[in-house]
């Protein structure tokens, strides 16, 4: 019997809880549910209003969004760049909106110019080791955390590659694309292959076949060579030229590779 009442009185709490619940307006309803996580419109008008739900996401949870006649101008912080690119693409998709300012501030970790640099340089040259990242030529120039990259890319594929890695890393604060992707067609492909095998064949520079990284990078376009990277000696650079040089097909060869710095030899 006691069990039967206990379970009585739960149904009835229920029941009277549920009956308060239904009694109440939606907007009561509503009003009641925690905020979900995003950005917040900051001017009336259905445009903001869909803009800050397109940023219904914690990434977003710091961004202000402010319209004005279909301009929408983004303010606050987010913790990487990516998040900032990724607002402004949300944005245009937007009904309604006609341009964007995107003025959000990355707001994450902090690095000193050539410490991003070096990081950013030690991660590019091992991105997309096992899809031909030898024929990747790709600069980094970091300036107030601002990046831009440049050089060259052997497809769409390896350029969209570096520019995620770039824009996800920690410290970034902006990113700029000026990588150019080699043309494709099957005499570059033919050159590309013959003039790796004749540079990292040769006895004397296929060391530098051993780090995935491969630091004699080539880059081809309609038959013009470029080599790019760093290498130990003047002799492995002129080395490397002659190599790809050789190679039928070649128009020419610009030879862009760089000497290390050799230590200075003490005097006895």
């Amino acid at each position: 019997m006691k069990r039967t009442m206990r379970i009585t009185r739960i149904a009835l709490v229920t029941a009277t809880l549920a009956g308060t619940l239904w009694g109440l307006p939606l907007g009561s309803l509503a009003a009641a549910q925690p905020p979900a996580p995003g950005a917040t419109a900051q001017a009336a008008g259905p445009e903001a209003g869909e803009a800050a739900a397109r940023l219904n996401k914690k990434e977003f949870r710091d961004v202000k969004v402010s319209e004005n006649q279909g301009i929408v101008t983004l303010t606050g912080t987010v913790d990487l760049y990516a998040y900032k690119a990724e607002a402004d693409k949300r944005m245009h998709k937007a009904n309604g909106v006609t341009a964007v300012h995107n003025l959000i501030d990355v707001a994450g970790s902090s690095l000193p110019d050539e410490v991003l640099w070096a990081k950013l340089v030690d991660k590019l040259a091992y991105d997309r080791v096992f899809y031909g990242n030898a024929f990747n030529a790709i600069s980094v120039s970091v300036q107030n955390g601002a990046v831009t990259l440049g050089g060259h890319a052997l497809s769409y594929f390896s350029r969209d590659s570096a520019l995620a890695l770039v824009d996800y890393y920690p410290g970034v604060k902006d990113v700029y694309d000026e990588i150019q992707v080699d043309p494709v067609s099957m005499f570059d492909n033919r050159i590309r292959m013959q003039v790796f095998r004749a540079v990292y064949g040769f006895p004397t520079l296929n060391r530098y076949a051993i780090d995935p990284a491969k630091p004699i990078r080539i880059s081809v376009q309609n038959g013009h060579v470029e080599l790019y990277g760093m290498v130990d000696s003047q002799s492995d650079k002129d080395t490397a030229f002659i190599r790809a040089n050789a190679v039928p097909g070649v128009f020419d060869v610009k030879n862009y590779l760089q000497v290390a710095v050799q230590p200075a030899k003490k005097q006895k």
